[in-house]
């Protein structure tokens, strides 16, 4: 794989060894792929991966991510424009269609295209020729798409969101990616890797490994960014830790802070009016020092709810509406439990 991007598809559970084998029989084809998937599944990857394992391999494979280009700009930039075809086009500009001539087109996001874009695709799809904006000359290509998308594109086709006839093409084969909560037996293995990558990245000799604690939050956290948070969590918990130390904890919510700023709005004194001052009991007296105040009453309600949780950490930042790793936070701060 080299010239190319890193290869990240890694795992072994049986839900994503399947995967990779629909890949593999679907990759020699000269037939439009759809990929659906969470964000932070590997959709890219899997694009990049069925266009090296066709015959396009030595030709481009040109990338773009339809909901980064505005809505009035994505025609132009898939089919590119002619001089003068609008305001500041000034001169002629060569889409990703012509660009990916021979070769492989991915589109991301595809479910915010408009229904003029989608028009266009399925005439490209459907017979290679389109026009450059503001053009009349009709251009043929030989490209083969891949789509990807996070949406439902069938119930969009059902609202009138989305072209049926577009969904259609588009759906020679769909490939489905799982969610990296439904690949348990990949956590670690793929845990491993990113923090090995990052050790060396480091100028590490070894990576110590993870604790028993740390392994524990691996499994028992949802990953709703999917392998994309995975990395970015392990890397951050490594570069946090002491070289010659294994991870004992992952820093999962790197806003996660005792002092993090909370959402309270002050209201404006109004000028000219009075302001009424309403206390939360009656039995409050001034002067009083507030911030001890407001720490006493914090480590009450976490006391409490520690003893409503038998003490489990996760139950009780459950029910304070708290991360774990904020709960920890407080319970540092203030040196309720030893954590």
């Amino acid at each position: 794989m080299s010239n190319r991007e890193p290869d990240n598809l890694i795992g072994e559970s049986t839900c994503f060894l399947e995967v990779l084998e629909k890949v593999s029989r679907a990759a020699p084809l000269n037939r439009p792929v759809l990929i659906v998937g969470e964000r932070g599944t590997g959709k890219e990857l899997i694009a990049s991966r069925l266009h090296y394992l066709s015959a396009r391999w030595e030709q481009p494979l040109i990338k773009l991510n339809c909901a980064a280009i505005n809505e009035n700009l994505l025609e132009s930039e898939l089919f590119g424009h002619e001089a003068g075809s609008f305001t500041g086009a000034k001169g002629r500009h060569a889409g990703r269609f012509e660009l990916a001539d021979n070769g492989t087109l991915f589109l991301d996001e595809l479910a915010t295209s408009s229904s003029l874009v989608q028009e266009k695709l399925l005439r490209v799809i459907e017979y290679g020729e389109f026009e450059r904006v503001g053009g009349n000359k009709t251009l043929n290509v030989n490209v083969r798409l891949i789509a990807a998308t996070n949406e439902d594109l069938p119930t969009l086709a059902e609202e009138g969101k989305f072209r049926h006839d577009l969904l259609d093409r588009l759906a020679f084969d769909v490939i489905t990616l799982p969610p990296l909560r439904e690949r348990k037996e990949d956590l670690l293995v793929l845990a491993h890797h990113f923090a090995v990558k990052m050790s060396l990245e480091m100028g590490a000799s070894v990576f110590r490994g993870f604790s028993k604690n740390a392994e524990q939050q691996l499994f028992e956290h949802p990953w709703p960014g999917n392998v994309r948070e995975l990395k970015n969590v392990i890397e951050r918990s490594l570069y946090q830790t002491e070289s010659d130390e294994p991870i004992s904890e992952l820093i999962i919510d790197p806003f996660a802070s005792p002092f993090r700023p909370n959402n309270f709005s002050i209201q404006p004194k109004s000028e000219g009016k009075e302001q009424k001052v309403s206390t939360a009991a009656d039995n409050i007296s001034f002067p009083l020092d507030l911030k001890q105040m407001i720490q006493d009453k914090e480590i009450e309600i976490i006391q409490n709810a520690l003893e409503e949780s038998q003490y489990n950490q996760r139950k009780t930042a459950e029910i304070l509406n708290l991360t774990y790793h904020q709960l920890r936070g407080y319970l540092k701060k203030y040196d309720i439990i030893e954590t």
